[in-house]
């Protein structure tokens, strides 16, 4: 029997039930309603606010009719009970007969109020701990000995277990998929985590936990479109298809349950409205809609935001902050209070938005323009020479400066260290104007920026210095402005007396207005991905350093690209050009620590990097593909194009083992010896030959990473004979090339007459075949 029928609206709102009584009477009534009802009884009388009540009934009322392809969604601000909600119903699982519960959220502290209250409820259900059950902690001191598992062997076996988000693969045998905090998470990830069980999904709409809730939002707007068009009748088809292991989300019924009533404040509670104004929890209200007519981006210009007047309390700075937080949580950042205090007064940190044309940029009723992209970088480097060498000598490098200390010590290059730049800590565009190019003029415009391009005028810079400087001391001057130092900046930060600033600058400065610091490049340092890897790439960045373990949150690799923006000597004089290289140019001094890097990525991608997806090592080691008959012949004259392994060139053995193969007289087998050769030969460059991508991605896969040929039919989407031909042609081309390099190794080794000799043989060997032909 269903527990939850009678119970009423399951969205928390008293109003919409059509019920007048206060709702702590109604939360007594539903307690004694089900009191006599298991496993809804107990689980329900723990419940601390209607709304709770009414979510544990609904999950519980899912669970009980073990349909398949069924989603409950839980979404509720911060403070409402969701994560307990959600423990009381996976105890109420248990109670039901649930054998495989699986739990997963961004790491296992989201958890462990879930699984409190997941012990909570079986301790109402009558389960004792070591009788009943036994309860497995992490052992990853990063996790703090967080619950990961629960085992229960009362009347059979059953387990709630804890899973990464990217461990899709482990839900196979699930009956129950708990997803926490799933704003949190990736959609794609989320998308691959639906498949045929149920399935209860929470979510927080505002808060830092619910960074990225735009994206989680999509989801439940298409998982509620889907369960309005699919009928009982449609349901029961989608049950009786349903092929086991299978992902997919479609074709699924969705129940969705809100939660307002507040259980850690108070109805209205001041304190929570001061919290959320204070640290921006319910930013994500004030993200407004793209603007009516899109400017193009060539047309849109890139400001400087002051911190000092963004922070200074002023209404229309709080509301511009509120926008560029808005835009932060709705992209896949992480936010935390810390990230907001580091915005405020990190003094390396720089804050810079993308804003359309001013004479037709969109203004709301408080005057603020369209955030079209926030940009926020971290100015890094400039470390003199004897700190890099003490400690890259000592082997523990100092906090800060990300990418300076991570590449001097991968290339043993303590003047690196010296080189200034700027990391892009964040890039967040306006959801729904993702892909539509404003991010890439964004770093195009800051780009030129660094690189000095947009220099202003001395005298222009000059004068309005001298306006600032007017309009401080008269701000200092006037009455009740007693913080001359907090609007100058001159005074110490332990003496400033916090009060009203007057005088501030402006809140946008255009770059054209701004004396920029003159850097030697701008890099990024992000979870490696194939999306991020080209948008990255587009923006002119280089890789030059990939992690070799993945991360444990979000099973990405960190990667850290860099893009040159050096164009001449250093002003000060200093070495800087010695961890560059001996040229000036930007390709030039690059140039060595890329060839490095692809070395390296080259002999472990057989290693640590072999899960990685072919496409992404071949985005990251850019090979040239293309190569004219010239430069082919050119490199043909040079000698050895290809070596063993053990450093011995190709006998004539292994060059006639090819030529059979590529004449389709043998199996692929026969050569499989060869190709890391040939694949190491051709990806660094000493082996050029015209090949496709398909092709580029088919040698790469075999001869690089150690991986099996039939994998790339799927990932292709190639049938498995085409992928064998197009990998035959490869091994064709890479063939050719090496008998061409063979030839002139021996016209080389021959004298003059037998050289001039050739010509005539080899004609002669032509009509030879052409009589055997017509014979």
């Amino acid at each position: 029997a269903r527990v939850g029928a009678g119970v009423g609206a399951t969205d928390g709102s008293a109003e919409e039930a059509g019920v007048s009584e206060p709702p702590a009477a109604q939360l007594k009534d539903l307690q004694a309603s089900l009191a006599d009802t298991q496993p809804a009884g107990p689980l329900v009388s723990r419940c601390a606010t209607l709304d709770q009540a009414k979510a544990v009934v609904t999950f519980l009322d899912a669970a009980s009719e073990r349909t398949l392809r069924s989603t409950v969604a839980l979404t509720a601000a911060r403070g409402r009970g969701k994560s307990a909600a959600l423990g009381l119903a996976i105890a109420g699982a248990l109670g039901l007969g649930y054998s495989n519960i699986f739990v997963t959220a961004p790491s296992p502290e989201n958890l462990r109020t879930l699984f409190a209250f997941v012990l909570k409820g079986l301790d109402r259900l009558g389960f004792q701990e070591h009788q009943d059950y036994d309860l497995v902690e992490s052992t990853n001191p990063a996790f703090g000995k967080a619950i990961v598992r629960v085992n229960v062997f009362r009347s059979h076996r059953q387990t709630v277990q804890y899973i990464q988000p990217q461990h899709a693969a482990a839900l196979a045998q699930a009956e129950l998929l708990v997803i926490d905090e799933a704003a949190a998470i990736p959609l794609p990830v989320v998308r691959s985590l639906l498949g045929p069980y149920l399935v209860f999904l929470c979510s927080t709409v505002n808060g830092y936990e619910g960074t990225g809730r735009s994206l989680s939002l999509k989801l439940i707007h298409e998982l509620r479109a889907q369960g309005a068009k699919l009928g009982k009748g449609a349901f029961e088809a989608a049950n009786a298809s349903a092929a086991p292991g299978s992902s997919s989300g479609s074709g699924r019924t969705f129940r969705e349950v809100v939660l307002r009533e507040p259980i850690r404040y108070a109805p209205g509670d001041g304190v929570e409205r001061w919290l959320n104004q204070l640290l921006l929890l319910d930013a994500g209200e004030a993200l407004p809609p793209p603007p009516a007519r899109l400017p193009h981006p060539s047309e849109c210009q890139l400001f400087h935001v002051e911190r000092d007047t963004l922070f200074s309390h002023h209404r229309a700075s709080e509301a511009f902050l509120s926008r560029v937080w808005a835009l932060y949580v709705a992209s896949h950042y992480k936010n935390s209070p810390n990230d907001l205090l580091l915005l405020s007064d990190a003094p390396a940190h720089r804050l810079f938005v993308l804003l359309g044309p001013v004479q037709s940029a969109g203004k709301d009723a408080q005057g603020l323009p369209d955030v079209l992209c926030v940009l926020q970088v971290a100015l890094e480097g400039a470390v003199s020479a004897q700190s890099a060498q003490a400690a890259l000598a000592s082997g523990s490098l100092p906090q800060g400066d990300l990418i300076p200390w991570t590449l001097s010590q991968q290339f043993q290059d303590p003047e690196f260290a010296a080189l200034s730049g700027a990391r892009v800590v964040r890039i967040a565009t306006h959801p729904d104007l993702v892909r539509a190019g404003y991010g890439a003029r964004a770093l195009e415009l800051l780009s030129e920026y660094f690189a000095g391009r947009m220099e202003p005028d001395l005298f222009d810079l000059a004068e309005d210095g001298a306006n600032n400087k007017g309009a401080n001391n008269k701000g200092a001057n006037s009455k009740g402005a007693n913080n001359k130092g907090a609007a100058a900046g001159d005074d110490c930060l332990h003496s400033e007396k916090l009060a009203p600033r007057s005088g501030l600058p402006p809140l946008l400065v255009p770059l054209a207005d701004r004396r920029a610091e003159r850097l030697h490049w701008l890099g990024v340092s992000c979870g490696l991905t194939g999306p991020l890897l080209a948008f990255w790439k587009r923006t002119g960045m280089q890789p030059l350093y990939l992690r070799q373990t993945a991360a444990d949150a979000t099973g990405e690799h960190t990667v850290i690209m860099l893009k040159s923006l050096w164009e001449g000597e250093a002003e000060n004089g200093t070495s800087e050009a010695g961890a560059a290289g001996s040229q000036a140019s930007p390709a030039s001094w690059l140039a060595p620590f890329f060839e490095d890097f692809s070395g390296r990525l080259r002999a472990l991608l057989a290693g640590p990097f072999k899960p990685l997806p072919t496409t992404q090592a071949l985005s990251l080691l850019s090979p040239r593909l293309a190569f004219s008959d010239a430069e082919c012949a050119a490199h043909a004259s040079r000698g050895r194009l290809c070596t063993r392994a053990d450093g011995a060139s190709l006998s004539a053995h292994d060059l006639a083992r090819l030529e059979a193969y590529t004449s389709g007289v043998t199996d692929h087998h026969l050569v499989a010896d060869l190709v890391p050769s040939l694949a190491h030969a051709f990806f660094s460059g000493t082996l050029p030959a015209t090949l496709s991508h398909a092709q580029a991605v088919i040698l790469l896969h075999v001869g690089l990473q150690a991986r099996p040929l039939e994998e790339l039919s799927t990932s292709l989407n190639l049938p498995a004979a085409q992928v064998l031909a197009l990998y035959s042609k490869a091994l064709h081309r890479l063939h050719r090339q090496l008998r061409a390099a063979q030839k002139q190794a021996l016209e080389r080794s021959l004298p003059d007459a037998a050289k001039r000799a050739l010509p005539r043989l080899e004609l002669m060997r032509r009509r030879g075949d052409h009589r055997d032909a017509a014979g």
